[in-house]
């Protein structure tokens, strides 16, 4: 190992902050910062450094000697292995107090700019349970915990249906609970491997660019729809049908079922033609008596209870009379210009993505919305 990267070991250290990407902050001896990913603030701990910058350490907590009332105990049987959730192990008001003080950090510190007072995070009701979309990856090569590794047990079967690990782009976590998005996510995530993994379906292989499953898309909307996307790498019309077929029969209940055979390197599909295999291609999210046309490429604000907390306040800040001409700038598929509408003379949405501007334009005269363009 280079002089440059040689491990160090610093003992009863205090973590003092808390940074960008779910990182928290020491101090060692010499001054240097040194950035965390598994301490919260007011622990005091030993760290084993393993990357050495001039100005910072990246390191790990390997002793705790007294832990922070900050921390909670997290909910989730993947902390600490899966790459979301980085902060599941702190109270949800220190991680508002935290995220809060990043960004005015990063406009006054970095940015010089004079903020007003600045009003505390609205938090959200629900830390667990509220996302309206989830993407997790087929893998035959699942990650192993150095538990497994080090057991005497045969892991033959080493299919993965989850989550990236943090700095892998090969390795996927099986996930066998996830606690973002409600249920039948877990449900449907859960069957779709089993029955793959019955019918001897391939895992992908991102390595080898080898396998039949990619990926798999759960899109909900808080009036119950449901969209399902699986990613095919290979046309393979009986191995497809009869996972879609199964998924049809055991989830009645999905509003939009449908497919993309992609064969390129990557996962996107934005370039791919999605192909409808039951039900509608599309799915409808409300809001305020407004309907939302999403389809598999559209973007949606993941938080939908969030989004219309964070529409209401736009439009208060705002203090429409009717009188006046609103631009809202990148405006997707227009649904804050919809959701500010009524308050205003007349509003104009403003995008570069063409696709885009179909789908709020589609929305507006779907909502009977004449006086946004």
């Amino acid at each position: 190992m280079s002089r440059k990267n040689k491990k160090q070991l610093f003992t009863n250290v205090e973590v003092i902050d808390a940074g960008a990407k779910g990182k928290t902050i020491a101090k060692a001896p010499d001054g240097r910062v040194i950035f965390l990913h598994n301490a919260v603030p007011g622990d005091v701990v030993d760290i084993q450094t393993y990357k050495k910058r001039k100005s910072y350490y990246e390191g790990k907590a390997t002793v705790f000697h007294t832990l922070s009332d900050k921390r909670t105990e997290p909910v989730c049987e993947h902390f600490g292995t899966c790459g979301g959730c980085k902060w599941q192990h702190m109270a949800y008001e220190h991680q508002l107090f935290y995220k809060q003080k990043e960004v005015t950090n990063n406009l006054t510190r970095l940015g010089h700019i004079e903020l007003p007072e600045v009003t505390p995070i609205l938090g959200s009701e629900k830390q667990y349970f509220y996302r309206n979309k989830m993407e997790f990856s087929f893998s035959d090569s699942r990650w192993l915990t150095f538990d497994e590794i080090n057991s005497d047990e045969d892991f033959g079967d080493r299919n993965a249906l989850g989550f990236h690990i943090p700095g892998m782009w090969d390795k996927i976590l099986d996930v066998k609970k996830c606690h973002l998005q409600a249920d039948p996510s877990n449900a449907i995530r859960n069957a779709v491997k089993a029955f793959a993994v019955k019918n001897n379906l391939d895992f992908f292989n991102t390595r080898q660019q080898t396998g039949l499953l990619r990926t798999l898309m759960i899109r909900t909307t808080s009036i119950g729809e449901i969209m399902v996307l699986i990613q095919f790498f290979k046309d393979d019309k009986i191995k497809r049908e009869l996972l879609l077929d199964f998924l049809s029969e055991k989830f009645p209940q999905i509003t939009s079922l449908q497919y993309v055979i992609n064969e390129k390197e990557n996962d996107t599909i934005y370039d791919q033609e999605v192909i409808c295999f039951s039900g509608r291609d599309h799915i409808f999210e409300e809001m305020e008596g407004l309907r939302f046309k999403i389809n598999a490429k559209s973007f949606y604000q993941t938080n939908s209870e969030q989004a219309y907390e964070l529409y209401k306040i736009t439009r208060e800040f705002a203090g429409l009379t009717g009188n006046e001409l609103v631009y809202d700038l990148y405006t997707g598929t227009g649904t804050i210009a919809q959701f500010v509408a009524k308050q205003a003379k007349r509003v104009i949405g403003i995008e570069v993505i063409p696709d885009a501007i179909a789908a709020a334009k589609e929305n507006a005269k779907l909502n009977n919305i004449e006086n946004v363009k």
